[in-house]
């Protein structure tokens, strides 16, 4: 098993691509902590994967990623119930330019309050360093004209990926920062489904985000997330769309 006795944190992993990021952590060997907000969708997520995997393997913590207390209450729950914390995967987000205040407290600040508490927790002297992904989207690099705010928070996580993933800051903490970009899934397409409050130039604005791409596999997105987690160098930036491999994406510092 590739990641066999890892401790890995995901946030937002009860449902749709978190679930599946931890069901197949678990089938690589990886004990897994689940933090979510939705209490109810994160015990029967922990009950079902037990009940597959081991009880020993994973646990749920009710965790809201916008209050730092909760957040690393979670933390110290993940590391006196395995002993260590090796991996974080930022995750929970929401997509809703209509709550854009929530959105970016939790797409933005969640994501800041994640790593500095996996700095915390697993940094060189206090853990024995580690990697945290933070999961982008396919408008990280391709701004979505449907959803600005949404965009903006997206566009975000890759300049925090790349300062804390810089050498200068693995050298200090021995912790690696990478962004997995995801293009949209089948659960997108679901969860748009289930919207009914959108404008027609809302539906229009969304067909252009939509072009040349495809909904994709959560299980492909969960399978190759591992090898990224195994070999990408810190800093760096990878996209995943269409149900194909997953690719790096390169970045120049010099824009202007």
């Amino acid at each position: 098993m590739l990641l066999k006795d890892k401790v890995c944190i995901i946030t937002g992993g009860a449902v749709q691509i978190g679930r599946a990021f931890a069901e197949q952590l678990l089938k690589d060997g990886a004990f897994i902590s689940i933090f979510d907000l939705d209490s109810d969708s994160g015990e029967l997520c922990c009950a079902e994967l037990q009940q597959q995997f081991g009880k020993n393997r994973i646990i749920f913590c009710h965790c809201d990623v916008t209050d730092y207390t909760q957040f690393e209450e979670s933390f110290l729950t993940t590391k006196d119930t395995f002993g260590r914390i090796d991996i974080l995967v930022n995750n929970a987000e929401i997509q809703n330019d209509k709550f854009w205040e929530l959105e970016t407290d939790v797409n933005l600040n969640g994501f800041i309050r994640g790593t500095l508490l996996a700095y915390q927790f697993m940094s060189k002297g206090k853990g024995n360093g580690g990697t945290i992904v933070n999961i982008g989207s396919s408008c990280s690099t391709k701004p979505f004209v449907s959803s600005p705010i949404y965009t903006a928070t997206k566009h975000a996580i890759i300049g925090l990926t790349k300062a804390y993933g810089d050498q200068y800051h693995f050298n200090q903490t021995g912790v690696r920062v990478i962004c997995y970009c995801v293009g949209p899934t089948e659960s997108d397409s679901i969860s748009h489904s289930r919207q009914n409050n959108n404008t027609p130039n809302h539906e229009r604005a969304r067909k252009i985000d939509m072009q040349g791409m495809r909904y994709q596999k959560l299980d492909h997105v969960a399978k190759e997330l591992i090898p990224i987690i195994l070999n990408a160098s810190s800093g760096s930036l990878w996209l995943v769309k269409n149900d194909e491999k997953s690719k790096e994406i390169p970045y120049s510092n010099e824009i202007f």
